[in-house]
C-alpha cells in the first residue's frame, strides 16, 4: 500500500475531510489530494509528514519512515523490501521455535526454503559492488549535533557505490570543517564499516554522549579509559575524552574526495 493510500484509509477511518486535514496541516486541499492519489511530483516535505502523524494518530515516525522509503530509487526500496520480509519470517520462525510450535527437526527445511545463504564468501560475492547511503554531514572539527535524518539502514537520498566493501550497515557522510587536513577535507565523502574492527590510530566516526555529538578524529586508546581524539591538522588542539561516553566509533574504510 502506497503512502497516500495509507493516508486516505486513515483519514477515512477517522471521519475527516480533505478540507479538515487542510486547516490541521496548513497545506491545501488540492496539493494533499495528489498526495493521496499518488499524482503529486514532488514528495510530501517532513514537515507535512510529521503534521499528518499529529492530526490523522500515526505513532510518531510511522509515516516519515514509508515517505523516506517512496524517495529512495525503486532498486534499492526492492531490495530493502525483501531483506525486511526475508527478517520478518526468520524472526517468526525463531519465535515458533522458541515458543514449540515448531521442531526444530523442520527448521532446516523451511529456512532452505526461505533461500537464505549462510556460505559468508557467498554473501560477500552478492553483495560487492553495493551501494552505500550518505545520510548526512560530520563536523571534521569540534564535536557537533549529528541526526541521520531518520533513515532506515541503508536507505538515503544519494549514494556512493563501494565495490570492495561488504559490511551491509556501511554509511557514508560528507565532511565539513579542516580539521582533517590535508588528507580530508570539506566536502569529500567518507564511508564508514561498523563491521570493522578499529585500532589506536585510525580516523574514525565517533559518537558521543552526553551531551549526543558526533566527530570524525584520529582515534588513540590511552591508559586510565581515556580516547584521545585527534585531528589531523596540527592547528587543532587534541579532544580527551572518557570511554564511557562513547556511544560508537567507526573506521573509515573508503574516502572519496572533493574535486
Amino acid at each position: 500500500m502506497s503512502l497516500g493510500q495509507i493516508l486516505r484509509k486513515k483519514r477515512e477511518e477517522l471521519g475527516l475531510t480533505l478540507d479538515e486535514v487542510a486547516a490541521l496541516t496548513g497545506f491545501s486541499k488540492p496539493y494533499l489530494s495528489t498526495i493521496e492519489t499518488g499524482k503529486t511530483r514532488n514528495p510530501p516535505s517532513d514537515q507535512l509528514i510529521v503534521r499528518l502523524e499529529e492530526c490523522l494518530k500515526f505513532e510518531k515516525g510511522h509515516l516519515k519512515k514509508i515517505a523516506h522509503m517512496e524517495r529512495a530509487p525503486a532498486d534499492v526500496r526492492k531490495e530493502y523490501e525483501a531483506i525486511s520480509a526475508e527478517n520478518r519470517r526468520m524472526k517468526q520462525l525463531l519465535k515458533d521455535i522458541a515458543n514449540r510450535k515448531l521442531p526444530v527437526s523442520k527448521a532446516g527445511k523451511i529456512v532452505s526454503q526461505l533461500d537464505i545463504e549462510a556460505s559468508p564468501r557467498a554473501r560477500k560475492k552478492d553483495i560487492a559492488g553495493q551501494f552505500v547511503p550518505v545520510i548526512n554531514k560530520v563536523a571534521a572539527g569540534y564535536p557537533a549535533d549529528f541526526d541521520d535524518l531518520g533513515y532506515p539502514v541503508g536507505i538515503a537520498d544519494d549514494y556512493v557505490r563501494c565495490p570492495d566493501l561488504h559490511d551491509p550497515n556501511a554509511f557514508a557522510v560528507r565532511v565539513v570543517g579542516d580539521s582533517m587536513e590535508p588528507k580530508f577535507s570539506a566536502g569529500d565523502i567518507v564511508v564508514f564499516s561498523p563491521g570493522s574492527d578499529v585500532e589506536t590510530g585510525d580516523d574514525c566516526f565517533i559518537r558521543l554522549k552526553e551531551p549526543h555529538e558526533a566527530t570524525f578524529k584520529r582515534v588513540f586508546f590511552e591508559k586510565g579509559k581515556q580516547v584521545r581524539l585527534q585531528p589531523r591538522n596540527e592547528v587543532f588542539a587534541p579532544i580527551t575524552v572518557k570511554s564511557d561516553r562513547l556511544d560508537g566509533i567507526y573506521r573509515a574504510v573508503i574516502h572519496y574526495k572533493h574535486l
